[in-house]
């Protein structure tokens, strides 16, 4: 026969819509044409399967190769449709059976040797291939990602002979299957922060109700110590949220290693960093950190040394838990149900409220400075806590804190009461999208005890988002306002 169709997939934000790899042989001189809206990496493909299949000892049509992508409307890219035009030719030019090639799909990279490299979004791609009953044939260096996905026949090979062998059925493929057994995470102890009780205990009901959190503090007082050892206090994530954190990462352009499954992600971006880079974008459309940072944390550090424009982009995500990527050609939906944790001096100098009276800002300045975050994305910051500085007397006669593990099994305790009571599909409690309320009466009695007093709260924090979520924790000043400077 002279036509063959080969099936693959293309990726279009998490979904992998079907791809029919059309080749036709036909008459003419020989060359080879790829339609089908491929991008420049695609079009590159003729180069890298010739030399393949000359490699690999294959006979090269005589004849004119027109290779049709369909649908035609849905752009193609990178490299992952080497192996399934290579397949294609060899099917059409009658080089291989063609029995089992409507039970299989395909996505690889090809070297010029006809060895099998990585690619990206093998997890998306999985999904797609197990919901439609197709195995999936894909290089081995991403088979053992791709095995996450329950049910899934994953067959994986490592050159263009292997795949061949196993259609012409001398030597099957290997069938990859992984139990999704999280390693052990590595976070730095809690214990290590030496006083700032109060903080640690704000860290400790974040945690256990995944509230949004900003650190306020002079210079060298435990800020950044406390945020980022919250992963290390934060609930093992189900099945479905670590299969969905992955299948995220799986399509960035860092990759996923299958041996940071089931380990909720830490992200923590510069100051410097754009806002495509935190919400995503580019052509086509990649996610940013507040996707990176799905079913995790994402720290933002030196939070108002951020662009305004940056900060802004956080707002709606921070809502809805999810974020649309839209150009002119094309649309990709992210989710981005993250927490926010972040960290700020108090005032351009940094040593407001210090032990060592050192600041020398005008309240003129400090009001700059505090304006360069907006009201309404403070709004969607549930607590707001001092870390005032210590003097270095009183550090040495603190007693060392609880370790991330006590305070861990706490923190689980109270999410498994909040889902016995809510019911094991609820979502655990967001900053601004959820009625639940620590002080409630039909909260556990532990939790009550992590969640701030009435008297604590602002009495003033009365906005109608303000009405669905918990009060945040005072804002105290250690210190009054440095008197102006003329």
């Amino acid at each position: 026969m002279s036509l063959a169709v080969v099936f693959s997939r293309a990726l279009s934000g998490l979904d992998a819509p079907l791809v029919r790899v059309e080749v036709h042989v036909g008459g003419g001189l020989p060359c080879t044409n790829i339609v089908g809206l491929p991008e420049k990496e695609v079009r590159e493909a003729r180069d890298r399967v010739r030399a393949a299949l000359n490699t690999a000892n294959f006979r090269r049509p005589d004849g004119r190769v027109t290779v049709n992508l369909a649908p035609a409307d849905l752009p193609k890219e990178s490299g992952r449709f080497d192996l399934p035009i290579a397949i294609g030719i060899l099917a059409a030019s009658r080089q291989l059976p063609t029995d089992l090639l409507a039970e299989l799909e395909f996505a690889g990279e090809l070297g010029l040797s006809g060895e099998l490299r990585s690619i990206q979004g093998a997890l998306a791609m999985t999904f797609g291939a197990k919901r439609d009953g197709r195995a999936f044939v894909i290089p081995e260096s991403v088979a053992r990602e791709a095995a996450l996905v329950p049910g899934a026949r994953v067959l994986a090979a490592r050159s263009l002979l292997e795949v061949c062998a196993h259609l012409k059925g001398e030597a099957p493929l290997r069938e990859w299957s992984t139990t999704a057994a999280p390693s052990p995470p590595e976070h730095p102890d809690l214990a290590d922060v030496a006083g700032q009780e109060a903080a640690r205990r704000a860290l400790e009901i974040a945690a256990a109700g995944s509230h949004s959190l900003l650190f306020k503090g002079p210079p060298g007082t435990g800020k950044t110590m406390l945020a980022t050892r919250i992963a290390g206090i934060l609930p093992p994530m189900t099945e479905e949220e670590a299969l969905e954190a992955a299948a995220v990462q799986s399509i960035a352009q860092a990759g996923f290693s299958a041996d940071r499954f089931g380990i909720r992600p830490f992200r923590a971006p510069h100051h410097t960093a754009s806002g495509i880079a935190l919400v995503g974008g580019g052509s086509p459309p990649r996610p940013g950190e507040v996707s990176l940072a799905h079913h995790g944390v994402l720290f933002l550090d030196e939070l108002p040394e951020f662009s305004r424009h940056v900060l802004e982009v956080l707002r709606e995500p921070m809502e809805s838990g999810r974020i649309t990527i839209s150009r002119a050609a094309r649309q990709a939906d992210f989710p981005a149900r993250f927490q926010l944790v972040a960290a700020m001096n108090p005032c351009p100098c940094g040593y407001l409220g210090h032990y060592s009276a050192k600041c020398k800002c005008s309240q003129e300045s400090v009001a700059r400075y505090h304006t360069r975050i907006s009201g309404p994305l403070l709004d969607r910051i549930d607590l707001h806590v001092d870390v005032p500085a210590l003097a270095p007397a009183e550090l040495e006669a603190r007693k060392p804190g609880e370790p991330s593990q006590v305070v861990r099994e706490r923190v689980c305790s109270a999410r498994e009461r909040q889902v016995r009571r809510q019911g094991a599909g609820a979502r655990p409690p967001r900053c601004a999208s959820h009625p639940y309320a620590a002080r409630s009466r039909r909260a556990p009695a532990h939790f009550r005890a992590l969640a701030p007093s009435r008297s604590q709260s602002r009495p003033n924090h009365r906005g109608p988002r303000g009405k669905r979520k918990r009060p945040r924790l005072p804002h105290r000043r250690s210190a009054p306002l440095p008197p102006r400077i003329k």
